[in-house]
């Protein structure tokens, strides 16, 4: 089974409390398709710059990411985000922004893209998203993510096209801003309202929040003594939570629990270095061995009386 991610592909400069990083390689759909990777089939699609190099290229090779779909355009220049982070490393403080090659992106899917049977809209422009959505043999499951721009610019785009998926992926402050709930439960039975069964809300350092119609799952964060990056941790955990998925043949509630502890896995390794630096490290083992430490963090046994 494979998995189709559209989003971006780009260079990050980050400064954090604990170093910098220039130039490294970042984008939704790089943090995405790597950690799906580890699960699953990946078919990318996105568009970069012939700045792009064939070294930069390296951090999909030897993984099941087939990039078939990303388009290289000559003479043009990759997305660049430049950013920073105080002591408080749930808020990043944007400092630059150039789309570059990624303000004309227009996907086109190719026919096996089309038969992807699990599909993940990263955080472009939802009616960028929908088109996409629309030129599929629709999957068994579809996923979106979105940020803050779209909420406050695109909302009643970004309103129709969570009520044509299956999964809500949005961050704590996402979700307040959307539905102007203080309240997470609140907030997450208000975006359920608009059609979605299934939301997660993304919390950072605070873990993540599942909500269907029927039932509810909240984790901690994996406990870690050293971050040093959050940059793509939202989006290792959305690789992570749809890998697993689609390596299962059931994506019933007890699959999208253990779905949430692997998205939470990758996640903790992606903070523990710069850019996919961690990432380019670990292996299988290493995620199932941190996924049977979490499991021990969490457990705990009934009570008599």
């Amino acid at each position: 089974m494979s998995i189709l991610v559209v989003g971006s592909v780009a260079f990050d400069n980050i400064e954090t409390p604990f170093g910098k990083a220039q130039r490294c390689i970042g984008g939704s759909a790089t943090y995405f398709a790597v950690s799906a990777s580890f699960f699953t089939e990946v078919e990318l699609v996105a568009i970069v710059g012939d700045d792009f190099t064939d070294g930069d290229l390296e951090i999909f090779h030897d993984r099941r990411v087939n990039l078939d779909g990303l388009e290289r355009v000559r003479g043009a220049k990759t997305f660049f985000w430049s950013g920073e982070y105080g002591y408080d490393l749930n808020v990043a403080k944007t400092r630059e922004t150039q789309l570059n090659v990624f303000a004309d992106f227009h996907p086109k899917l190719n026919e096996k893209q089309r038969r992807a049977e699990v599909l993940f809209l990263a955080n472009i422009h939802p009616e960028l998203q929908m088109d996409v959505l629309h030129q599929t043999e629709r999957p068994r499951l579809v996923a979106l993510d979105t940020m803050n721009l779209w909420i406050a610019t695109k909302r009643d785009a970004l309103e129709k096209a969570f009520s044509q998926v299956d999964l809500v992926l949005i961050n704590e402050a996402e979700t307040r801003q959307f539905t102007s709930e203080t309240n997470l439960i609140r907030g997450a039975r208000a975006i359920l309202d608009l059609g979605p069964p299934t939301i997660v809300i993304k919390r950072g350092e605070y873990g993540v929040l599942m909500i269907t119609k029927d039932a509810a799952f909240a984790v901690p964060a994996y406990p870690l003594e050293n971050v040093f990056d959050p940059t793509g941790a939202g989006d290792t955990f959305a690789g992570g939570f749809l890998g697993y998925l689609t390596s299962r043949k059931s994506h019933d509630e007890r699959e999208l629990r253990r779905a949430i502890i692997f998205g939470s896995v990758l996640a903790s390794f992606t903070v523990e270095k710069f850019s996919l630096d961690r990432l380019r490290e670990i292996t299988l083992e290493d995620i199932y061995e941190r996924y049977r430490a979490f499991r021990t963090l969490t457990h705990f046994e009934d009570f008599e009386v």
